[in-house]
């Protein structure tokens, strides 16, 4: 998300995160529960690319969060199509992409530390059964930041295999996992040392997980 956030001005930029999630929750149900035919859903396709339209966005970033979809549409794409025909092939793509693409707009418009203020908000009634608000949304902030990070790692490993003169594979799984653990370690240790997931956490850096998170 924090690699994806693409700065702007229009009225999907400006809209509140916490009005973004609830519309996008919304959305995503509907497009999974309405019935819509094959006209409808090319009809919210085109509604989904409009909004990216209105976001000021380049006609790249919808493709291109489609095009990150192609192994699951392909093989999903095939599934419906063999065991109930190129219509419902199509309904089951088409409602895959305009939700992902949904949550693509939003992270595209939206400041990762925004929607987790918004996440902490949202949580917050767990304190009433024992659990730490501050605590979850720190922990969803960690593991947001981990994809791109993770990402990195494997795009690092395949590079040293082919370096190597190696075919990267499962070989990667390995010196992957090794580099993601390592990394953990070390968040772990920033952490402690800076208060956070001990006993010993300021009252301030308790209420503001996304100030630690960005330092």
């Amino acid at each position: 998300m924090i690699g994806l956030y693409r700065a702007g001005t229009s009225v999907v930029h400006r809209a509140p995160a916490g009005l973004k999630l609830a519309l996008l929750a919304a959305g995503a149900v509907t497009l999974s529960l309405l019935p819509l035919n094959a006209a409808g859903h090319a009809a919210a396709l085109a509604v989904v690319c409009a909004l990216y339209g209105i976001a000021r966005l380049p006609v790249r970033e919808p493709v291109a969060q489609a095009w990150r979809l192609r192994g699951i549409v392909a093989v999903l794409g095939a599934f419906l199509w063999i065991s109930s025909g190129p219509l419902a092939a199509w309904i089951g793509v088409a409602r895959l992409l305009e939700i992902v693409m949904l949550a693509g707009l939003l992270t595209l418009t939206t400041r990762a530390d925004a929607l987790m203020a918004v996440l902490r908000r949202a949580v917050a009634p767990l304190r009433r059964i024992g659990a730490d608000p501050d605590a979850v949304a720190l922990s969803l902030s960690l593991t947001i930041t981990m994809v791109p990070v993770i990402a990195g790692f494997a795009d690092q490993v395949r590079e040293a295999e082919r370096a190597r003169g190696v075919r990267a594979g499962i070989r990667v799984v390995v010196p992957l996992l090794v580099r993601t653990l390592r990394h953990a370690d070390e968040v772990g240790d920033a952490l402690i040392a800076r208060g956070l997931g001990s006993t010993a956490a300021s009252g301030d850096d308790r209420r503001q997980p996304d100030r630690a998170l960005r330092r």
